[in-house]
């Protein structure tokens, strides 16, 4: 029960935090905002329906939300609605900012959580340092010792520990793992090959190198500031990572994750403690919405400012059939595939 709670409070303040984005720049720049919804499906409540004013709701499944902006189809007309307040009336930038807004805040709250993070917590030293061997598994076999630090893996450049379970995940495939290794200054090529490794209470198989991650962690404004701009291009690059392992087929979009996928990684991250495991979640998924948002997929935001783009270079709008279109189109692969992945999400689960 507690796992559903906390995963509906994540995903609630991702999605007010995105919406509200686009909200509160419509509101300043003066289009004319139908209805703000956390959540989808049927109303469970909200303010009451008035001309005039935006009705807010909270609605019946917490994984998404909307604004519903007037203009946004520029055939649209209503009476309730005065003239120049409708969306494609406004200027070319402040339709920009409008659609970019959803995907700075997330940004922006990412990067709040981890300051704060590295404030509270203190701040994880993210140097790819080896901190603690297990002797009797492989790495340590082959002669790597703890104070090497991680070059390379399988010939990827490795700069933080992000990037080291990363790669040390995604290469992991039963054979052996090439690591460029640096030791009072020099350089050692290691071969590791991974052993399977079977979980005594779940029985689930796994391959190990024997390496612990133990992070050091760093107190202080100055370690704060530099954690937190570390962690977020970190976060970037992870998903640029998934995007070209994605892409060259070395990983299939079964292995992606959903709202089932995340409702249990929630639950696995929160078993021991709640607040720094939640806030280090929280930050991690703001920057993938942000990031995915600002694709230029029909029916995300990015999509929009493709539009707007082309408006620009064109110097007259994409015909409104087309843009709907294209949007429904791209509307409809989203669902696809977002069925296909919770489906694997509830596989994976049972």
């Amino acid at each position: 029960m507690l796992t559903l709670i906390y995963f509906i409070i994540i995903l609630g303040i991702i999605v007010l935090v995105h919406e509200f984005g686009h909200f509160i720049f419509s509101k300043i720049f003066g289009v004319y905002v139908y209805e703000f919804s956390i959540g989808m499906g049927p109303r469970l409540f909200g303010t009451k329906k008035e001309k005039g004013k935006t009705q807010y709701n909270v609605r019946a499944f917490p994984i998404g939300g909307f604004v519903q902006l007037a203009g946004e189809d520029p055939t649209e007309t209503d009476d309730e609605v005065p003239d120049g307040a409708y969306l494609h009336q406004k200027p070319i930038w402040q339709r920009f900012i409008i659609m970019a807004a959803g995907v700075f805040n997330n940004f922006l709250l990412a990067i709040i959580l981890l300051f704060l993070i590295g404030i509270f917590h203190g701040a994880p030293d993210m140097t790819p340092v080896v901190t603690k061997l297990d002797e009797t598994m492989p790495m340590y076999l082959e002669g790597i010792r703890e104070g090497d630090k991680f070059v390379k893996i399988n010939g990827h450049n490795v700069s933080n520990t992000d990037d080291v379970r990363v790669y040390m995940t995604l290469e992991n495939n039963g054979s052996e793992t090439e690591f460029v290794m640096e030791r009072d200054g020099k350089e050692y090529t290691y071969k590791v090959k991974p052993i399977k490794v079977i979980d005594e209470e779940t029985k689930e198989e796994s391959l190990k190198y024997g390496i612990v991650f133990e992070n050091k962690v760093n107190h202080g404004f100055g370690a704060a500031i530099e954690y937190t701009f570390n962690q977020f291009i970190s976060y970037i690059k992870q998903i640029f990572i998934t995007f070209e392992y994605l892409f060259s087929g070395k990983v299939g979009v079964e292995n992606l994750s959903g709202p089932v996928g995340i409702y249990s990684i929630v639950g696995e991250a929160t078993k021991e403690s709640v607040l720094l495991p939640l806030a280090s979640l929280t930050a991690l998924l703001c920057v993938n919405v942000g990031f995915l948002n600002i694709l230029p997929f029909p029916a995300f935001d990015g999509g929009r400012i493709l539009f707007l783009l082309i408006e620009k270079i064109r110097r007259k709008p994409v015909s409104p059939k087309i843009e709907n279109t294209v949007n429904t189109v791209g509307f409809g692969l989203l669902m696809i595939l977002i069925v296909f992945i919770t489906i694997n999400d509830v596989i994976r689960l049972f």
